[in-house]
């Protein structure tokens, strides 16, 4: 019976530590409680929100120095959301770009 409700409280504490933190709706002290993120990073999240809420992680990364897409995908990682939304590259497109050796020879081979 004691191994029953220690194996439920030891569950019970690593769903917490785990817990989603939403940037939209986090206090500062919430915000720190992530994997990564002091209190420099923190007061620049909060002041960053004051002038709106994130929209998205593109948003967030676009407008707060120090998160880039790798911080992002950490953050995301230990427990941080974006309207209750993880971070995901796979839902980014791609970015697909020609070579230019490629282009110079269709450019050739067209002439």
């Amino acid at each position: 019976m004691l191994k029953k409700m220690l194996s439920a409280l030891l569950a019970f504490w690593f769903m917490a530590a785990v817990a989603a933190v939403d940037i939209n709706k986090a206090d500062q002290a919430a915000l720190e409680s992530v994997k990564g993120i002091g209190p420099g990073l923190s007061t620049r999240l909060l002041d960053e929100r004051k002038k709106s809420a994130y929209k998205d992680w593109d948003d967030l990364i676009g407008r707060v120095k120090g998160v880039g897409e790798g911080n992002a995908r950490r953050f995301s990682e230990a427990g941080l959301t974006v309207n209750g939304t993880s971070y995901s590259t796979e839902l980014k497109p791609a970015n697909v770009v020609a070579p230019k050796a490629s282009a110079a020879k269709a450019s050739a081979a067209g002439k």
